[in-house]
């Protein structure tokens, strides 16, 4: 019953986004207020929610790279709202998102990167391209490194797209460490499963790194800041 109460009321608030969406009304600024209002519902329904790090942002001139773990739909519905409030950002996403009925609308107000993840060379190319305008845009880009949902972190599924694409434009990397399993992965529908108000909601913010070298440190260190964080998720 939770799930299904939980999910009415957020694809009523997608549908009503989308609309103003098509009607050039929507805002980013209104974005970032309905990731804010999700991740309420979340905490309406019995979810505990633990934000950290925000000191880490301080004195940190936009843009950055933020690189996080990617466990759930919902970091891809909050986030915005999580870190945008200081800093205007967008998402590496995949392609087919944006055809996705309503939701399409509301995510084509971050003006993300569209990947297609069946061509890794033609993908970085574009996460390059049009991350780097979104950069000098002064738009930070946020990317999940691990491409698809993982309920459970394996660095050996993490790869260095972010950091190459920070020391390309020459702006820090900023790790965020996810924990937002309490809503689950679908089994008919793979973006809206299960919502398990007994499970904790995290975001922690890790402190920025400029790119080094070829950025290997940078890379290590944003794993084990995740993998560490994961495991004070209680």
């Amino acid at each position: 019953m939770i799930t299904l109460k939980l999910h009415a009321n957020v694809l009523k608030k997608i549908f009503l986004s989308a609309k103003k969406a098509r009607q050039g009304k929507y805002s980013y600024e209104e974005l970032v207020i309905d990731g804010l209002k999700i991740l309420d519902m979340m905490r309406n329904v019995g979810c505990k929610v633990i934000i950290k790090g925000f000191e880490n942002l301080n004195g940190l001139n936009p843009p950055c790279v933020f690189i996080a773990n990617h466990m759930s739909t919902l970091e891809t519905l909050v986030l915005p709202g999580v870190i945008g409030k200081d800093f205007k950002v967008t998402f590496v996403v995949k392609k087919s998102l944006l055809n996705y009925p309503f939701f399409g609308k509301v995510l084509s107000a971050l003006n993300p990167i569209p990947v297609n993840r069946k061509n890794p060379k033609e993908d970085y190319k574009v996460v390059m391209e049009e991350g780097l305008k979104r950069l000098k845009e002064g738009v930070s880009v946020i990317v999940f490194p691990q491409a698809t949902r993982q309920l459970v972190f394996d660095p050996n599924k993490f790869n260095t797209l972010g950091i190459k694409l920070a020391k390309k434009g020459e702006v820090p990397i900023v790790p965020i460490a996810l924990k937002t399993d309490a809503w689950g992965i679908g089994k008919i529908i793979k973006d809206f499963g299960k919502i398990d108000p007994t499970k904790t909601i995290c975001f922690f913010i890790g402190r920025p790194m400029e790119i080094k070298s070829k950025g290997i440190d940078e890379h290590i260190e944003t794993i084990n800041f995740i993998a560490q964080s994961l495991q004070k998720c209680k």
